[in-house]
């Protein structure tokens, strides 16, 4: 039958065409798509090295200003002549080290600095979070604003200006003596005493800046997850274990992180410090490094000493708790 071969041969070419041009649409595609993916990459690369392009310029800021410098620290181990310079000055090890820890007030200088530092972190850490506790459990929320605003105010106060009222307050013939002098107590130049200055010190940036942490920490809280303390009331947790089981592993991170953050400020705090001491035994370890800058010459030698030891718990802390600081920073409760 002639004819149905006829027919069966024009549709086996129709089916070979479909197939022909079906194949190279799907090339087509293929090509396509993969046109698209390199275009794609190519953009993803470009824009990459656009924002390598755009922090360059800090990144050469950074180099220069604060990792060129820091080869500075050879200073400690030499017996420093600004005639001689950097290089060619004398260098005699751990001399320098050996001379700051055989002065008198060395020991008292170290201690006043690590009593002063770990005060301020253990309380700058517990007030602001059982303040943002306490807040977080307010419903009103036009109350809950006014509080907050009220006790961040005294974060936007001068140091100098805090001081210059607390010494006036703390003074010989201030308001405290004055009160005192009623019932009969003698008074005392507050800031003067050893057993009250570092309370002081400690009670004043606590009192500053706890409303400012709280802040912090109350940002932490709100973004905690209303379905975690539903769970944790359902299986009959209280407000305590709630608080212990839900609300401190959440803010860990961010614990750490401040923990971190005000063991540098306190540490290196200079300002404070040297505002409220008068007596040369109630010094910081950063006043006291100050100390030996003069008019007539200063000892740069026992500085870069001095700095170099108030490095390395800095370096230590911070090394400790990367892992937390990253983690911390990322959560969006601590923006710097």
């Amino acid at each position: 039958f002639p004819l149905f071969h006829r027919i069966r041969s024009v549709h086996r070419k129709q089916k070979e065409n479909t197939e022909m041009t079906g194949g190279r649409i799907c090339m087509k595609a293929a090509s396509a798509s993969k046109k698209k993916g390199v275009l794609k990459k190519t953009r993803n690369s470009r824009t990459i090295w656009n924002y390598h392009i755009m922090i360059l310029i800090g990144m050469v800021w950074l180099f220069f200003f604060n990792i060129v410098p820091m080869f500075g620290i050879v200073i400690a181990f030499e017996d420093y002549s600004p005639m001689s310079g950097l290089w060619h000055s004398d260098f005699v090890g751990m001399e320098n080290f050996t001379y700051l820890f055989s002065m008198s007030d060395c020991k008292r200088v170290i201690f006043n600095t690590l009593v002063i530092a770990v005060a301020k972190l253990i309380l700058n850490i517990i007030v602001p979070l059982a303040f943002a506790l306490l807040l977080n459990e307010i419903r009103q929320v036009k109350f809950k604003k006014a509080v907050q605003t009220i006790v961040y105010l005294p974060h936007f106060l001068s140091w100098v200006i805090l001081a210059s009222v607390l010494l006036e307050m703390f003074g010989y013939k201030g308001v405290i003596n004055s009160i005192l002098g009623v019932f009969g107590i003698r008074g005392k130049i507050w800031f003067s005493e050893e057993s009250c200055f570092r309370q002081l010190v400690i009670g004043s940036d606590v009192w500053k800046e706890f409303g400012f942490n709280a802040v912090i920490y109350l940002a932490a809280l709100t973004g905690i997850s209303p379905e975690l303390y539903e769970a944790a009331a359902i299986d009959g947790c209280g407000m305590f274990r709630c608080m212990w089981q839900v609300i401190f592993p959440l803010v860990r991170s961010t614990s750490i992180t401040l923990l971190v953050l005000f063991f540098l400020w306190t540490w290196n705090d200079f300002l404070m410090p040297n505002l409220y001491v008068s007596d040369s035994g109630l010094r910081t370890l950063t006043v006291a490094i100050y100390m030996f800058k003069s008019t007539s010459g200063s000892e740069w030698n026992l500085m870069l000493a001095g700095m170099t030891l108030s490095m390395v718990p800095i370096i230590i802390i911070y090394i400790a708790a990367q892992k937390y600081i990253t983690s911390g920073l990322t959560a969006g409760a601590v923006k710097m």
